[in-house]
């Protein structure tokens, strides 16, 4: 029997990202500070079960991104990254 993992795909952080960012960024792509693989955002590990939301590399599991919303605010940090690479609409 495989366990079950405790992440989702970076699909699942659609929402905050796009009310974040105003667009959807599950393909955008960025590459991983910790080991150089480079990825779109819906390859990556979500992780929604704490106080915010999680972005895991799919490939060394370092952190890449972190959202929290609290009543006034949205918080980031995506010093994981070294970049993040956004498609220009058509």
């Amino acid at each position: 029997m495989t366990p079950t993992p405790d992440f989702l795909d970076g699909n699942a952080a659609a929402g905050d990202l796009e009310s974040l960012f105003g667009t959807d960024m599950t393909m955008a792509s960025g590459q991983c500070h910790g080991c150089g693989r480079q990825m779109m955002l819906a390859e990556t590990h979500a992780y929604l079960g704490g106080p915010g939301t999680v972005l895991r590399c799919p490939g060394c599991d370092g952190v890449l991104l972190r959202m929290v919303r609290s009543a006034h605010d949205m918080w980031l940090d995506a010093s994981g990254l070294d970049h993040l690479r956004l498609p220009v609409p058509g």
